[in-house]
């Protein structure tokens, strides 16, 4: 596919743009996904050439919060292994469900992530020396990562605010180390849904790496920000990137 200089500046912009957004809280994808289907792209495959630039985005972020000891480890196994099942569960739904489900779904997610930021902020942000839990002691973490990993395999726009409910809410991490685990989480589905897509052959190579070039360097300054952010501030700029993500499912 040939890329005129100007779209391939867009999606560099936009790719930045949306390597901190994700990084820092979520709903990215509702930057990148209008800027491929701007192209011509069918919404699946734009859907599914945006994950080349989130995982690439993810591999940065999380080199970046482990180099800063901001990524626990200790319970990396019990997380992630219900965000590959949900990942693959929805990678496969998405390739072959409609794409006027997307929308919807995506609009829904982002009004109820709002409503808890505003009406319970204690659960997407707990307060500091809030001790952690494993996923053995919450059976209830289990199925809220399970969920986080079919809904980003499915839509991936929006992932983000899933698994901080998951994360901060049921294990009660910090939203730094909420934030790390996310990055992981989100690598971990996305490199399943990801193979689903290649065998589906859906991904348009070119315009996602282009793409990921910007998620990359956008996500290596974010996680600066991140650790120098204070946790009021963040979960602030969450709450507003649910509200950008609400009106953005609305207009598309």
């Amino acid at each position: 596919m040939d890329i005129s200089i100007t779209y391939a500046c867009l999606l560099l912009v936009t790719g930045f743009l949306a390597g901190i957004i994700n990084t820092l809280a979520g709903g990215g994808s509702n930057l990148t996904l209008p800027s491929l289907m701007v192209m011509g792209m069918p919404a699946e495959v734009a859907n599914a050439t945006n994950r080349v630039a989130v995982f690439v985005q993810s591999i940065t972020a999380l080199f970046g919060f482990k180099k800063h000891d901001k990524l626990d480890t200790q319970d990396t196994g019990a997380i992630m292994l219900p965000t590959i099942i949900g990942g693959v569960i929805g990678a496969v739904g998405a390739a072959y469900a409609p794409s006027e489900w997307i929308k919807p779904l995506l609009l829904g997610t982002m009004l109820a992530m709002a409503a808890v930021i505003l009406i319970r902020p204690a659960i997407i942000s707990p307060e500091l020396g809030t001790p952690n839990k494993r996923v053995k002691d919450t059976p209830s973490s289990w199925w809220w990562l399970t969920i986080a990993g079919i809904y980003g395999g499915f839509v991936q726009a929006g992932v983000g605010f899933v698994l901080l409910a998951a994360l901060a809410g049921s294990l009660r991490y910090d939203l730094v180390r909420a934030n790390a685990l996310k990055v992981l989480c989100t690598l971990v589905f996305t490199l399943a849904s990801l193979l689903v897509f290649i065998i589906e052959d859906l991904i348009q190579w070119l315009p996602g790496l282009i793409l990921a070039a910007g998620t990359m360097l956008g996500a290596h300054l974010a996680v600066k920000m991140a650790i120098k952010v204070k946790a009021d501030t963040l979960k602030w700029f969450l709450f507003i990137m649910t509200l950008c993500g609400s009106v953005a499912a609305m207009l598309s």
